[in-house]
């Protein structure tokens, strides 16, 4: 199937790599809202495989399946960003969550828990909850959607061409840093919540019958950690 100037049998190479398209794309929705369907998610990476496969060229020493996964994420993200898939108001929710939980913080010296929240925001719990479960996707991936002075997010400031990488802002020693010492304040199912997605790679099923909660509740926690998160972050 490989050769010195790329992928040969296109078609196998599509057969052979869909179940890790859709592997991706199913790890990718944990983070997307659920107006974003997975069909769409699906198709966009299968054109990122295909485009690498195109690309490939086994003498540079990579294995196609790391340098395809690099670019099926690229597609994937490349379509999200094109397309109007995140309403301003979410993303005015996840500030609001973000600012009572950095006010707590200051003023209880802790993390605050969900009705501590909830009450600072004059919000009845079940309808912060709501909000929760609705905000979901108002960070992407990594954390990348932190805010500049003129409102855009990380989506809309840095295009994925073939330069461009989702990790850049991982890469920042310091950044790393703070990232991992606030992931170890977090409370300690969220702290496991974030590690089954971000590392071990697990879905909101998986992760629910771990936790034994419902798969709306995962995608609950999973927002309010990373709203802990992006307020601890603050300024990157």
């Amino acid at each position: 199937m490989y050769t010195a100037t790329g992928i040969k049998d296109k078609d196998q190479c599509l057969r052979e790599f869909a179940p890790l398209v859709k592997r991706l794309a199913h790890q990718l929705m944990t983070r997307l809202p659920y107006s974003v369907q997975i069909d769409d998610i699906i198709q966009a990476g299968m054109m990122g495989l295909l485009d690498a496969a195109g690309r490939y060229d086994n003498l540079h020493g990579a294995q196609f399946e790391t340098y395809a996964t690099q670019r099926i994420r690229g597609a994937m993200l490349d379509e999200l960003r094109q397309a109007d898939w995140l309403p301003r108001s979410l993303r005015r929710d996840m500030r609001s969550i973000e600012t009572s939980i950095r006010r707590l913080q200051q003023k209880l010296g802790r993390q605050p828990n969900e009705s501590e929240i909830a009450k600072d925001m004059q919000l009845p719990l079940l309808e912060y909850q709501q909000m929760l479960q609705e905000a979901r996707g108002a960070q992407l991936i990594y954390y990348e959607d932190f805010h500049s002075d003129d409102d855009q997010d990380f989506l809309e400031r840095f295009s994925l061409d073939d330069d461009a990488d989702p990790l850049a802002l991982l890469q920042d020693a310091s950044f790393r840093e703070e990232l991992m010492s606030a992931i170890d304040r977090l409370p300690e199912r969220e702290r496991m919540l974030m590690g089954m997605i971000y590392e071990q790679e697990m879905n909101l099923r998986e992760i629910g019958d771990v936790l034994g909660v419902s798969e709306s509740r995962v995608s609950q926690l999973h927002t309010q950690a990373v709203s802990r998160l992006r307020s601890a972050l603050k300024g990157y």
